[in-house]
């Protein structure tokens, strides 16, 4: 299955109209960045998208050329929600190539704190705080899944010292 899914998608070739060559052209997965905002006991950030595909949104976005996965994050977070956030931490890369229905993209997913009270910017028609139990019907992308993700891994309980800690 791999290697059928990997012919059929990478590569094509073009002439090139000035010197009449043949380029190989490839077309490659777009990285992208989400970042869940965790804003202290209230609950995690969501942004309503203002472009397609409309909806509810973990807030994050395309990574600029010359920009750091982790510094695409924080200009992501900062643009869409107006807070700046801290303890910023890798989650989990997704890269199933359904996931965005626009292009194949790859999303690494961060994990940050923040205080205050966001704001919609940018990309973000609406903003909201919420929790596992009262997550929006119309969440885009695989944000749902990515979300029961971190939920769960919140729910884990984890040893420590010899008894059980909720983490």
């Amino acid at each position: 299955m791999f290697y059928e899914r990997r012919n059929l998608m990478s590569r094509r070739t073009v002439r090139c109209k000035k010197c009449e060559n043949e380029v190989e052209v490839y077309q490659n997965p777009i990285p992208t960045v989400d970042i869940i905002i965790e804003v202290q006991g209230r609950g995690i950030v969501l942004i309503r998208r203002k472009n397609p595909p409309y909806g509810w949104a973990i807030p994050g976005g395309f990574v600029d050329y010359g920009e750091s996965l982790e510094e695409a994050a924080l200009r992501e977070a900062r643009e869409e929600t107006q807070i700046e956030v801290t303890s910023l931490k890798q989650f989990h890369t997704y890269s199933d190539p359904g996931r965005d229905p626009r292009h194949h993209t790859i999303s690494t997913v961060y994990i940050a704190e923040a205080s205050g009270t966001p704001v919609a910017g940018d990309d973000a028609l609406e903003i909201g705080i919420y929790d596992r139990t009262n997550l929006p019907p119309d969440i885009v992308f695989d944000h749902r899944s990515i979300l029961e993700d971190y939920f769960n891994s919140k729910e884990r309980v984890r040893v420590k010292v010899g008894k059980p800690v909720k983490t």
